[in-house]
């Protein structure tokens, strides 16, 4: 399955998922295991878990690294760049246009009508992908263990770069190879281009370096994101809470990266400057750290010690996923209307393996927005 896939295929796919991925990072990572691996099946299961445990090992927006990850793999540097952008920009336009109108009119619009039916569809993607991830990963009864004791962990709120480097080293441990080798750790460093003069303002200049940083050290889910925004930004008075708030809410109701939010808290600040030089900050570490780790990627499955370490990290990985989807489904799996729609999704994910998953998020909207009705 090494096969190179044509840029306009890779580009058309990850334009889809930008537009129809709705649910966060643990939703666009079961969609692309949905596409990539059983409907177009460009990756066997355990490529595509050695991608996602490699995202999860560097800083930055888990499933556009691994959106990135994946075009470099079947694309070379044109895929890298082409599957990040794509992913990245259908979040980044819809999240311009709400920054307009809410910086026009104050306020942003009323959706959750059609979002009530997408959640529990989601849900039901996610199981579907992460089953058959679960079987592949876990090859023996001490991965078992670490699946069992990461799940449990993660819904304790553990930090999960803990979790994950926990767990490749205890598989490292249980491995115990009689012939060590010295294992020589890796920080990925990258000089970024110093903007200056004329082409960027203070305040542009500010925002630049700021998201660049957060970008290039942030670990977890884009709610830790927000309480990163909420220091360098609120408490140093450029942006209000209100703000941070409206923010976050659009991050979550517009479909690709929550990190897209970034888009949105630009253009309030310094309008459409402040937009686009935010959203390149927050996103170039990101294509940075996928150029640097991938080309290991082989070197490492195929050295005992590091492939010991990465299996572990590969259930860890997985295992988090399914404690986001048992949160996910307290939080929205509440009456027998939820119920009925992640039920039906379900039925439809394990049964049509190729279907579009946009249409499953589609007809989740649709038959939530009916349902609400009655």
């Amino acid at each position: 399955m090494d096969q190179k896939i044509q840029i306009k295929e890779i580009a058309r796919l990850f334009f889809k998922l930008g537009v129809i991925g709705f649910g966060g990072p643990a939703a666009h990572i079961a969609m692309m295991q949905r596409e990539v691996v059983a409907k177009r099946q460009w990756m066997s299961d355990q490529q595509f878990l050695d991608l996602l445990g490699a995202t999860n090992l560097i800083p930055g927006p888990n499933s556009t690294e691994l959106a990135i990850h994946i075009g470099y793999d079947k694309g070379g540097w044109k895929g890298l760049l082409v599957a990040g952008l794509c992913f990245i920009f259908p979040a980044v336009l819809i999240t311009g246009i709400f920054a307009y109108f809410y910086q026009k009119y104050g306020q942003i619009p009323e959706v959750s009508p059609f979002l009530y039916g997408i959640k529990p569809a989601i849900i039901a993607i996610i199981i579907g992908a992460i089953y058959p991830l679960f079987l592949k990963a876990i090859k023996n009864v001490y991965l078992g263990v670490i699946a069992i004791a990461a799940v449990v962990l993660s819904l304790l709120g553990i930090n999960e770069i803990f979790l994950l480097v926990g767990a490749g080293f205890f598989m490292l441990l249980v491995k115990n190879f009689r012939q060590s080798r010295s294992m020589k750790s890796f920080v990925p460093l990258a000089l970024f281009p110093v903007l200056h003069g004329s082409f960027l303002s203070t305040i542009n200049q500010s925002l630049f370096w700021t998201f660049l940083k957060i970008g290039s050290i942030l670990y977890g889910s884009g709610y830790v994101l927000f309480a990163f925004l909420d220091t360098e930004l609120v408490d140093k008075g450029l942006l209000t809470r209100t703000q941070l708030m409206d923010a976050i809410a659009v991050g979550q109701f517009t479909p690709g990266p929550v990190f897209s939010s970034v888009t949105f808290i630009g253009y309030q600040i310094n309008g459409f400057s402040g937009a686009i030089v935010s959203t390149l900050a927050i996103f170039i570490p990101s294509f940075i750290f996928v150029a640097l780790i991938h080309p290991l990627m082989k070197f490492i499955r195929n050295n005992q010690s590091f492939a010991a370490f990465l299996n572990g990290v590969n259930v860890a990985s997985v295992a988090i996923i399914l404690s986001v989807c048992i949160i996910m489904g307290k939080e929205t799996i509440t009456d027998w209307r939820n119920i009925a729609i992640a039920l039906i999704s379900a039925v439809i994910v394990f049964q049509f393996k190729k279907i579009n998953s946009a249409f499953i998020v589609l007809f989740g909207s649709i038959l939530g927005y009916l349902l609400i009705q009655f």
